[in-house]
């Protein structure tokens, strides 16, 4: 399992229940017993934060620390047998669903739980997967919307301070970059005519944007509300967000538009009708962006998802909470945006018949600050290999070119991709675009992540290997995915190229596409499938 799990052991938390009768007398007691217990709870969190695994009373938190966010990357369970956890973001019209993440709750015993690691992790793993279960059962069995009937769209034209305005900020939102050049082309950026057609300098963030564009032209937009079915909320929340990083701005300033959208959109008898579950948000950053659970002011991101009445919409995410159920990961923007089937068709032929001279390749950065991280291992034996594996430096601006990237991963068998700032990383969906097999370190990077655009099967698709083994140096690399045999790296790639690649991609606002479905028509086909199950 890739959850990195602490030895370091927190004073306060040993067996507290089980050494209850030790000092229930004691003055300490008296004073501890007298704290709400929520308080207590923020207490103990803040007093571990330093740790990757927190037992506080009743409930286990098995964390992964991330360099960018000021919160750990947490799953929270239960650690009582009879115990029910509160789930956010889980409403009546998925009860099924929940009764069973219930039941795998009651089932664990506590012994498992308290007294290994091991047992912490698969308990918490196995939540997350039957909330995947969920997510997957979302999943429409129409490969194309042949009638709109009953699935009418609703695009909400709203005050342009929630998305316009945000992008009229663009100059002055990044400080050694102007942001502007990558909202031309309805954000898809300057064209890469290296590349060929259809290729564009997306940006990583571009994702609000870019399925706005589409949105608003989908065959199934309705302008009466009465008609629609689904109703999206183009706020562009990820803006929001990074006009705010790099300024010395208070926690209310960051919040303030989020809370002015919920109160707009409260005032709206089609937000009240279904108490927002028919309603869906797409943000361009990942999930822990919207959750500061830190008043500090120096913290990170805003409150939005965590604001109550958003917890029954759906909310689309580059990389999602995996503790809730309505956070739904969907693929990072790649610099490929197709108009045509052939368009598809063209660089499929082209990426499988590539000439690969690599076995092995890695683009990205160390990161000296997190001595958890396993990118400085992953360098030094892809350095020592001599010509099994190439190093693309991006700290160096070696990763500013699209055109390098994709060059790189079109010339290699395998692609490390470790985690980075949060688990996730665009480079994933940049080298299977590019019919280069992943080899993933976290499960967290993609797997627990995207049920609507990967399979369940992840053995089609990527290659995993343990982080824990890297870190201890149990294991190389370069020799380890030599021995992937022939045969099975050339399934993979087909399965890649032929099955996940066009799935992967988002088409440009015109597209045409008829023979293939591309993440945004995934997309919105799963959720109209999902908000007609609404009850």
């Amino acid at each position: 399992m890739a959850i990195s799990m602490s030895k370091k052991k927190s004073k306060p938390s040993k067996k507290l229940e089980t050494k209850h009768h030790q000092f229930s007398d004691t003055l300490l007691f008296k004073i501890l017993n007298r704290i709400p217990l929520a308080i207590f709870l923020l207490i103990l969190i803040f007093l571990w934060s330093s740790s990757t695994t927190i037992i506080s009373g009743k409930f286990v938190h098995v964390c992964v620390s991330s360099r960018k966010l000021n919160n750990l990357y947490c799953l929270s369970a239960g650690t009582q047998p009879n115990f029910e956890i509160p789930i956010p973001a889980l409403n009546n019209n998925i009860s099924t669903g929940i009764k069973e993440v219930v039941d795998i709750v009651q089932e664990v015993p506590d012994p498992i739980v308290n007294n290994g690691s091991d047992g912490e992790v698969a308990f918490a793993v196995k939540v997350v997967e039957q909330q995947l279960q969920v997510q997957r059962s979302w999943i429409s069995n129409k490969d194309h919307v042949t009638s709109c009937d009953g699935k009418g769209i609703y695009v909400y034209d709203l005050p342009s301070k929630f998305n316009k305005d945000l992008v009229g900020q663009c100059g002055d939102m990044i400080p050694w970059t102007n942001f502007c050049k990558y909202f031309n082309n309805e954000a898809m950026g300057e064209p890469l005519v290296k590349l060929g057609k259809g290729w564009y300098h997306t940006h990583q963030y571009a994702l609000e944007l870019i399925f706005h564009t589409r949105a608003l032209k989908h065959p199934c937009r309705v302008y009466n509300e009465n008609e629609a079915k689904l109703f999206y909320v183009p706020f562009y929340g990820g803006l929001d967000i990074l006009r705010w990083h790099f300024k010395n701005v208070s926690n209310d300033v960051k919040d303030t538009l989020g809370l002015e959208l919920v109160k707009w959109l409260e005032n709206k008898e089609s937000w009240q009708k279904n108490s927002g579950k028919d309603h869906v948000f797409v943000l361009g950053k990942i999930s822990w962006d919207f959750r500061r659970k830190n008043d500090d002011v120096s913290s990170w991101g805003t409150r939005f998802l965590e604001l109550d009445q958003l917890q029954k919409s759906i909310k689309l995410l580059i990389e999602r909470q995996p503790w809730h159920v309505n956070d739904i990961g969907i693929p990072h923007p790649t610099y490929f945006h197709p108009h045509l089937d052939d368009d598809i068709i063209t660089w499929q032929l082209k990426i499988i018949r590539s000439n690969r001279t690599s076995l092995v390749s890695f683009a990205g950065a160390a990161r000296p600050d997190a001595p958890q991280n396993i990118r400085s291992i992953l360098i030094n034996q892809c350095n020592n290999s001599g010509t099994n594996c190439r190093f693309l430096n991006c700290s160096s601006g070696g990763c500013d070119q699209p055109e390098s990237v994709i060059e790189l991963f079109m010339d290699s068998e395998f692609c490390l991709q470790p985690p980075g700032d949060s688990p996730t990383r665009k480079s994933v969906f940049d080298s299977l675009v590019s019919g280069c097999i992943p080899v993933l370190f976290d499960p967290f990077t993609a797997y627990y992540q995207y049920p609507w655009h990967l399979p369940e099967d992840h053995s089609k698709y990527s290659v995993f290997i343990e982080q824990e083994e890297v870190r201890k140096m149990k294991v190389n690399i370069i020799e380890k995915l030599k021995k992937v045999p022939l045969r099975e790296r050339e399934d993979m790639r087909r399965y890649i190229v032929y099955e996940l690649l066009p799935g992967l991609v988002y088409g440009d606002s015109n597209s045409q596409l008829e023979k293939f479905q591309d993440a945004f028509s995934i997309t919105i086909n799963n959720l109209l499938a999902r908000v007609n199950k609404i009850e």
